[in-house]
C-alpha cells in the first residue's frame, strides 16, 4: 500500500486559491480514477476536482469553506501497490541561474503621490506591502470598512493557519465598538471529516417564503453594488438597422452548420463588430486603477451568460480581434454550454475587458446594464424587431419593413464621457448597418 497526496490543481495563471465548498467524497470511501472527490469554488466559478488515482480516500486535510492555495495538499488517497507513503519525489535537476533583477516599488510607479493621496487607495497599497496573507474578498471588505492591515492583523482568524476568513472580519465588523472586537468563528479541532452540506434555508412567515441566497446570488449581488457604488453610470442608445446581418445570416447559417458542425448565432456577429469598434476608440477598452487609467492592449470580451438556476456568469473570449467567424462562433458556443454545465474553468472567467450582454434573448427591446468591474464599459443588444423605417434612395425617401435593433452602452463617467461613449456605439451601429450581405462565413 502507498499514500498518495492529493493537490489542489493549478487553475490558470492568474488564480492562486480556491475555497473548497463540498466533498463529494467521505473518508473510507473507494475512488476510482478521474472520479470526482470535492468541488471547490473561484470567484463565480464552481469547479469539480478528480482524483488522478484509484484506491481510498483516508485523510482529508481541508473542511469545507477553507480556503486553499494551489499546490497544497487536501487529501491522503490510499493506493494500491508499493511501500512508499508519499509519491516518488522528482528527479532532482540544476537550478536554473536566474539573473537578479531590481524589484520596483511602490514609491516607483509614476504619479504614486497623487494615487495613495486616496485613503482607500492607500489602505490598498498598504495590504500590498504587508507580509501576512488574505484573500481578495478580506482585503476588498477591509478596504470597503476602512480597516487598515495593522487593525486587521489583531483579527484572530479561524482558516488554515490563522488565515482571516470573510465571516471572521465580518464578525469582527458587527462587534467593532462593542468591546467585543475579537470574535472567532466556529471551527472544528479536526479535520478529519468533512462537513456534513446544508441546504439553503427556507422559512414560511405567513403568507411570505424567505429564501437564502446561494453563493453565487450572494456575489453577483456584492458586485453589482459595488460597482454602482465605485462607477458614476451614464448610458447612451442607438437604433440600428440590421436588415442587412439578419439577411446574412439567414443565407450562410445551414451551409455554415454542416461545414463547421457549428450554429451561428447572433452573438459572434455582435462581437466581431465590438471588437472592431474598440479599435477604432481604445480609451473604451480601459480600466480605472486610483487616478490612473490603464489601457488594455488586448480586446478580451466577456458575454453574460444566463444559467439554468437563474444566475449570470462571463465568460469570457479572450484577444477576440484576432479570431475570424468561425473562431468566434466555436468560443462563443463552447463557454456558453459549458457555463450552462458548470464546467467553465477560473481563468475562463477573468481578464475582460469589455462585455456585451444580449437583453434581446430575453425579448427586451433595451436595457440600462451594470458596468462589469473593472471595466469601464458594457453593450446591451435588445430584440431585433420588424419595423417600418424611412429610407433614402435616389428617387427620394420611402417606407419599408426593416430589421431595427436598439444598442445600449453604459460607461463609466469618470473616464468615458458622452462623446467618447455616444460616438463608440454609434460606431458599433455603422458597422452592423454597413455588413456585406455577400460576404463568406
Amino acid at each position: 500500500m502507498a499514500e498518495y497526496q492529493l493537490t489542489l490543481p493549478k487553475m490558470g495563471e492568474s488564480v492562486a486559491e480556491a475555497t473548497l465548498i463540498k466533498w463529494v467524497k467521505n473518508i473510507g470511501d473507494t475512488i476510482q480514477a478521474d472520479e470526482i472527490i470535492l468541488e471547490i469554488a473561484t470567484d463565480k466559478v464552481d469547479s469539480e476536482v478528480p482524483s488522478p488515482v484509484a484506491g481510498k480516500l483516508i485523510k482529508v486535510l481541508f473542511n469545507e469553506n477553507d480556503m486553499v492555495q494551489v499546490g497544497e495538499v487536501i487529501a491522503l488517497i490510499e493506493t494500491e501497490g508499493g511501500d512508499s507513503s508519499s509519491p516518488v519525489p522528482p528527479v532532482e535537476t540544476a537550478p536554473e541561474v536566474i539573473p537578479e533583477v531590481a524589484t520596483p516599488t511602490i514609491a516607483d510607479i509614476p504619479g504614486i503621490n497623487e494615487f495613495v493621496a486616496d485613503p482607500i487607495v492607500a489602505i490598498e497599497a498598504a495590504f500590498n506591502q504587508s507580509d501576512k496573507f488574505y484573500s481578495p474578498l478580506v482585503k476588498s471588505i477591509a478596504t470597503e470598512e476602512g480597516i487598515t492591515p495593522a487593525e486587521l492583523d489583531e483579527v484572530t482568524g479561524t482558516g488554515t493557519d490563522g488565515k482571516v476568513t470573510k465571516q471572521d472580519l465580518l464578525n469582527y465588523i458587527a462587534n467593532k465598538g462593542t468591546g467585543v472586537t475579537n470574535v472567532q468563528a466556529p471551527k472544528s479541532d479536526s479535520v478529519e471529516s468533512p462537513k456534513s452540506t446544508t441546504t439553503p434555508v427556507q422559512v414560511v412567515s405567513g403568507s411570505d417564503e424567505i429564501i437564502e441566497m446561494d453563493r453565487m446570488r450572494k456575489l453577483i449581488a456584492e458586485h453589482m453594488v459595488m460597482s454602482k457604488q465605485t462607477s458614476p453610470h451614464v448610458t447612451s442608445f442607438v437604433e440600428a438597422d440590421v436588415t442587412n446581418v439578419v439577411r446574412w445570416r439567414d443565407r450562410v447559417k445551414s451551409a455554415f452548420e454542416k461545414r463547421e458542425n457549428e450554429k451561428l448565432t447572433f452573438t459572434p456577429i455582435f462581437i466581431e463588430v465590438v471588437a472592431k469598434a474598440i479599435k477604432d476608440f481604445p480609451m473604451i477598452n480601459v480600466s480605472v486603477n486610483g487616478h490612473q487609467i490603464i489601457v488594455k492592449k488586448d480586446i478580451n470580451i466577456g458575454m453574460a451568460t444566463a444559467l439554468p438556476s437563474g444566475n449570470l456568469i462571463v465568460p469570457v473570449i479572450k484577444r477576440a480581434d484576432l479570431l475570424n467567424m468561425v473562431g468566434l462562433s466555436k468560443s462563443v458556443n463552447d463557454l456558453a454550454n459549458r457555463a450552462r454545465q458548470n464546467k467553465l474553468q477560473p481563468d475562463e472567467v477573468r481578464d475582460g475587458t469589455f462585455t456585451l450582454t444580449n437583453l434581446g434573448s430575453f425579448g427586451n427591446i433595451m436595457g440600462t446594464p451594470i458596468i462589469n468591474q473593472p471595466q469601464v464599459a458594457i453593450l446591451a443588444v435588445g430584440a431585433i424587431k420588424k419595423k417600418p423605417a424611412v429610407l433614402e434612395t435616389a428617387d427620394g425617401d420611402v417606407i419599408a419593413i426593416r430589421h431595427m435593433m436598439f444598442l445600449s452602452l453604459s460607461y463609466d463617467h469618470r473616464v468615458v464621457d458622452g462623446g467618447l461613449g455616444g460616438s463608440f456605439v454609434r460606431r458599433v451601429a455603422d458597422y452592423l448597418e454597413a455588413w456585406d450581405v455577400n460576404r463568406e462565413a
